[in-house]
């Protein structure tokens, strides 16, 4: 997914269904945007499915890789470009066995260099540090640290996402310390402007 400097990673809001589609089509249509997350919970595959299905042809018009989150039978199901596992939520080298060679897969790794140098040996392509903010997206658990993301940069070559409670006027302290990706979701989705302005001033930030 990364190709230079830090770029952005929007993750959907919980409710993706009424005019979701048209507010995605309008952040995704305002400024370069690397990835979208699929994060929708409790609701059954059939259900995502048909929730994803539209979003998935919005990200594909646009360049921009779909990701699902948790479900690595749902990434298959769908064909997604990638799946982003939680640390309950299976195994890289399982992901990789039935996505294949080609899929993005991501791993939540909070605060934790040791979670993060593991994901990367069973073969993730990118790793998530956070939460570095608070943030109403979900419960806060772990709290993620400046230091976390310079020291994996310095020392490692696979991506890292910073995530958690991120805004235009937080973001840069994240990118300075060497995120490839800002993972954004209530910022955009919820900015009073509406997701086209709020891409447009991360990407004032990212240029």
């Amino acid at each position: 997914m990364n190709e230079t400097g830090c770029q952005l990673y929007l993750i959907s809001p919980p409710d993706v269904g009424g005019d979701f589609p048209v507010r995605l089509e309008q952040a995704l249509t305002a400024g370069p945007v690397a990835a979208f997350q699929f994060r929708v919970k409790e609701i059954d595959q059939h259900e995502a499915a048909s929730l994803a299905a539209p979003l998935q042809a919005i990200c594909a018009r646009h360049d921009v890789a779909f990701i699902v989150n948790d479900s690595i039978a749902l990434a298959k199901r769908l064909k997604a470009d990638g799946v982003h596992l939680g640390q309950d939520d299976g195994d890289v080298r399982e992901a990789r066995e039935m996505l294949g060679r080609e899929a993005q897969i991501g791993v939540t790794c909070h605060n934790s260099r040791h979670l993060a140098m593991e994901a990367a040996e069973a073969g993730a392509d990118y790793v998530a540090f956070g939460a570095f903010y608070p943030t109403s997206t979900k419960q806060v658990e772990h709290v993620a640290e400046l230091d976390t993301l310079q020291k994996w940069s310095m020392v490692t070559e696979i991506p890292c996402v910073a995530i958690g409670g991120i805004r235009p006027d937080n973001a840069k302290p994240l990118i300075d310390a060497g995120a490839d990706f800002l993972a954004v979701s209530s910022a955009v989705w919820d900015h009073p402007q509406g997701p086209a302005e709020a891409v447009k001033a991360f990407n004032a930030l990212l240029a």
